[in-house]
């Protein structure tokens, strides 16, 4: 006949693994929205920088200012307003030409304006980039102000507009998903909680017997691992197979070439291991805060 004390000792010890194994499921259902917002905010910080890098400030040299020291002179200014990317220098033959191919589609209107060739009204031309969205309106102000430049334009307030949004968002999905490891290691953090009071007698007799906190903390700390570590194995087989079949269907484009996947090899295997270290960092970290607290208290 069993005895009552085994009894409840096999309850207690199914009890703790029901405990750990609904913090994984709870870890594992986390990570994979970690996994959903981390794919999200990186591609949308691509996206976002690209649109960014595309953005060109078009600053129209004045007629009175062509002479090549002159052109030169306007330049060597441009670079030297902060937060300048790159400067790119076009003649008014190429504007020209460029003009001409907006009408490709339309052959009659450009064999209209094909005439006047000869009596090009264009500006020699910089197209600027810049480091950052925000540096837009201000580089453009200062562009506007050095003597010899026409006129400058880089579409104004829309263009301002779609940067913020774009930029808020990529914001939100960042604290999202800082949010939500927080919420990761708060699970595990109660589930060793628990398990720390259900055995906080046999923590009492190692310490009643000289075991250093050191010693208390490690089966604690191994146990938070491994469940932040079986968390995590489902959230890296569901982001890994599913960004790779959606590569592949999709062949890397979303609605448009303007929105582009990475390519899975070698990007969502570093999504792989960054839900990896998540989960096993959250089990270690949800740990550790669990059993110092409870030495802090037991003093």
């Amino acid at each position: 006949m069993i005895s009552r004390p085994l009894i409840e000792g096999f309850r207690g010890v199914a009890r703790h693994w029901a405990m750990a194994l609904s913090s994984a499921v709870a870890v594992t259902m986390t990570l994979i929205i970690v996994s959903v917002f981390a794919i999200f905010t990186y591609h949308l910080t691509k996206f976002t920088t690209n649109f960014e890098e595309g953005v060109m400030i078009s600053a129209m040299i004045d007629f009175d200012h062509e002479t090549p020291e002159e052109e030169l002179a306007i330049r060597n200014q441009i670079a030297k307003i902060e937060g300048v990317n790159e400067i790119t220098y076009y003649t008014k033959e190429q504007e020209y030409e460029y003009f001409l191919q907006m009408w490709e589609d339309d052959e009659r209107t450009q064999q209209l304006f094909e005439g006047f060739r000869d009596d090009n009204y264009m500006h020699d031309a910089y197209y600027v980039t810049v480091h950052s969205g925000y540096d837009i309106s201000v580089v453009a102000g200062q562009i506007k102000s050095i003597a010899g430049i026409a006129n400058v334009s880089y579409g104004g307030q829309s263009t301002l507009d779609i940067v913020s949004a774009l930029q808020a968002i990529r914001r939100f999905g960042t604290f999202l998903v800082g949010g939500l490891c927080i919420l990761a290691v708060f699970l595990i953090q109660n589930t060793i909680k628990l398990t720390i009071y259900a055995r906080q007698d046999e923590i009492d007799i190692m310490r009643n017997v000289g075991a250093t906190n050191m010693f208390i903390r490690s089966p604690f700390l191994f146990e938070g691992v491994i469940i932040g570590t079986i968390g995590s194995l489902i959230p890296i087989i569901v982001t890994v197979w599913s960004y790779n079949t959606l590569y592949t269907r999709t062949e890397g484009i979303i609605v448009s070439n303007m929105f582009r996947l990475a390519q899975p090899n070698p990007y969502i295997y570093y999504e792989a291991l960054f839900l990896f270290g998540m989960g096993v960092g959250v089990g270690l970290l949800g740990s550790l805060l669990s059993v110092n607290r409870y030495l802090r208290w037991k003093r």
